[in-house]
């Protein structure tokens, strides 16, 4: 079974954030809701372990 890798993993976490942030910029509040919800699943697919997804969503839900 994997495990969630908590520790930064990004070799350029800026650039990462950046490119986050830019895929938003313009963006109503919907299709910025909507941008996030299929990153979400694609990246939920490229994970394909349920229980790292579930420590993950448990994680968000803490931080939040």
């Amino acid at each position: 079974m994997n495990t969630l890798k908590v520790e930064e993993n990004l070799s350029n976490s800026d650039a990462a954030y950046e490119a986050l942030v830019e895929a938003h910029r313009g963006a109503s509040e919907a299709a910025s809701a909507a941008l996030n919800a299929r990153l979400v699943l694609i990246l939920a697919n490229h994970i394909g372990d349920l229980a790292v997804l579930k420590a993950a969503i448990a994680l968000a839900k803490k931080a939040g």
